[in-house]
């Protein structure tokens, strides 16, 4: 173990010394940004390439390290290195941009300097966190990496999930101690898909290690590539909680204003406008009701939960919010029926348009999607459902949600248009073309508030929105 020891602290001490030379380069002005310097000495495993880890492996392999990406599926993979872009949000140019090579062969975790881990966390059947691939890629990286390794965990998890369970995980596969054999941090990722202002480079990236000298080893290493700057947290669990509480703060919001929607549907209020309204007061904060889908918003709450009662507490507000945000597609369906009644059709006999059925806006994502419960529900009224999404693979909607898909927007007999998902591909639709192809007596729920009331009006559709 003494020689593990002298090994490894050397290795970090070089990896020290040479930041260090980065940074004094980069004071010198010798280099104006990461791309324009030489194939830096550091190699780097992405594990996990997902829409977290693929971006993130692009992002160093862009700035001249030699990176790998690490898979264990080989759809994924055989893609990757036939030049296809998986995620939708890079480009087929990018991922073969740099030195980045794309496998499943984890025998070369074993040439990495630093191992950055994004696999999934989600939550299981009771809402319970499913460690499942972190505790599985713990075992793959410690029984590959070699000596002097610094791995950093990127995935969602609860404040002390590091320590308890990566840590001892990675030690077991190792036969190796953390600290000394191996080094660990944590840098929770702030991933946006689909949002082309807030990529890896704009979002600050917060950093959290077991020591002062990892730390700034790794936030040296991430500042390589962010430029909007590393914020180096005091603690592992504080850059843990950090990451939970700021989608939980997103939930608690949205909830707020998804029941002043459903409450004010009942007072015969415009939500939209009482929003406005409220919104000219300088210090009002601008949410939106809707569907609350995806893999962080509608989980990292009962990560939270999970460790808060753990902890002995009770996180009422986080658990209230997210049944609010979890009743919402009953509501959704609650107001498609009332549109349909309206227009004094009978439900059985009904056909529903949905446009839009991505979890979110202008991805192709259909995983999470609160909107495949919108459809089971309406469908449980033996309402005729189909759908229409531009983004959404055709074929896997077919599978997931179990409905007709259109291959082009036609809207042609249905009774209703159901409109979930803002996509910036539906913006050109017009609302007289709607009325126009759309059965007689028919409506028009707006969930995305896309619309205007008054032209619904004008175009003698039914409107119900959020």
């Amino acid at each position: 173990m003494t020689t593990i020891i002298s090994d490894t602290e050397k290795r970090a001490d070089d990896r020290e010394s040479d930041h260090h030379a980065l940074e004094t380069s980069r004071d010198g002005q010798t280099l104006e940004h990461p791309s324009d310097q030489s194939t830096r000495e550091a190699t780097i495993c992405v594990v996990g390439l997902g829409y977290v880890g693929l971006p993130l492996a692009v992002g160093f392999a862009q700035s001249n390290y030699h990176v790998i990406g690490y898979d264990i599926d080989e759809t994924t993979v055989e893609r990757l290195q036939a030049g296809t872009d998986t995620t939708g949000d890079l480009s087929d140019e990018a991922i073969q941009d740099g030195d980045i090579a794309y496998t499943t062969d984890a025998s070369v975790i074993g040439e990495a300097d630093y191992v950055i881990i994004t696999v999934p966390t989600p939550i299981d059947e009771d809402d319970r966190p499913d460690l499942g691939y972190i505790e599985s890629a713990a075992t793959t990286v410690g029984s590959k990496m070699n000596p002097g390794t610094t791995v950093i965990l990127e995935s969602t998890v609860y404040p002390g999930l590091t320590q308890e369970i990566l840590v001892p995980a990675l030690e077991d596969a190792s036969d190796l101690i953390a600290g000394e054999g191996f080094f660990v941090g944590y840098s929770p990722e702030r991933a946006t898909p689909a949002d082309g202002e807030h990529g890896l480079r704009d979002v600050v990236k917060v950093v959290g290690a077991q020591s002062e000298k990892v730390l700034e080893d790794v936030a040296t290493l991430y500042e390589s590539i962010v430029d909007a700057g590393v914020h180096r947290a005091p603690s592992i669990e504080v850059a843990e909680a950090c990451k939970v509480i700021e989608n939980i703060q997103r939930d608690v919001n949205i909830a707020l204003v998804n029941e002043f929607s459903m409450i004010f549907e009942q007072m015969g209020l415009d939500t939209r406008e009482v929003l406005e309204a409220a919104g000219t007061k300088w210090n009002f904060h601008d949410y939106r009701p809707g569907l609350v889908g995806g893999h962080c918003i509608p989980v990292d709450p009962y990560f939270f939960a999970h460790r808060a009662k753990r902890a002995g507490a009770d996180p009422e507000l986080t658990l209230t919010s997210r049944k609010v945000n979890e009743s919402m597609p009953n509501h959704v369906t609650e107001l498609t029926i009332k549109a349909l009644n309206q227009c004094s059709k009978t439900l059985r006999e009904s056909r529903v348009l949905v446009l839009g059925l991505t979890y979110k806006s202008n991805v192709s994502d259909i995983r999470s999607s609160k909107v495949a419960d919108v459809v089971d529900h309406l469908r449980e009224f033996d309402i005729d459902v189909a759908g229409y999404d531009p983004y959404a693979n055709a074929d896997a909607v077919r599978d997931s949600f179990d409905i007709d898909v259109q291959e082009s927007f036609s809207p042609d007999g249905f009774d209703a248009i159901l409109l979930t998902t803002s996509h910036s591909a539906f913006a050109d639709i017009e609302i007289d073309d709607i009325a126009a192809a759309l059965d007689d007596d028919a409506a028009l729920i707006d969930i995305a508030g896309a619309f205007e009331p008054e032209d619904a009006a004008d175009a003698e559709l039914v409107y119900r929105s959020l």
